[in-house]
């Protein structure tokens, strides 16, 4: 818990600090895919839903780049953990961007409370200067990985 209050007001001394800084909130559905049938996942389904919901700082580089790097709580079925992807975002037009990079995971009450490391790919719309629709998709790399894609809204503050 001090790491994760660590890495908000980190989050949001750096929202002060660099002027073409933009601080946001998202949240969505997920829809995770298992890849085997056997193994921890409760009834053992093949596919389920879930939610998530969190906060977002989007630090502009340079010529379309920007860093930004999330921290999401996440919800599928009875597992939860803590999703914290770091992004490599590019401009592909003025509303448009792709991201690209590692999501580090930490799950509660699942293999005995577990940290991954996983791979995220995003696209994201902008319909203005504050809301944006946002579709994600994280591969597990690990046997009992689940495979998910997340769709969901981001409102800039």
């Amino acid at each position: 818990m001090k790491k994760l209050i660590l890495l908000i007001c980190f989050l949001s001394l750096g929202h002060l600090l660099f002027a073409q800084t933009q601080l946001g909130i998202k949240g969505g559905l997920n829809f995770t895919f298992f890849k085997v049938t056997e193994g921890g996942f409760g009834t053992n389904p093949e596919s389920d839903i879930g939610f998530y919901g969190g906060v977002f700082v989007d630090f502009k580089i340079d010529n379309g780049f920007h860093i930004q790097p999330e921290l999401l709580y996440k919800g599928v079925g009875d597992f939860e953990f803590i999703n914290a992807p770091i992004y490599l975002k590019y401009d592909i037009y003025d509303s448009l961007h792709i991201l690209v990079g590692p999501s580090l995971n930490y799950f509660f009450d699942i293999f005995n409370n577990s940290f991954k490391v996983r791979a995220d790919v995003s696209l994201e719309y902008d319909f203005g200067s504050k809301l944006s629709a946002h579709m994600k998709y994280t591969l597990g790399f690990e046997e009992l990985s689940a495979d998910i894609i997340f769709i969901g809204l981001g409102y800039r503050l």
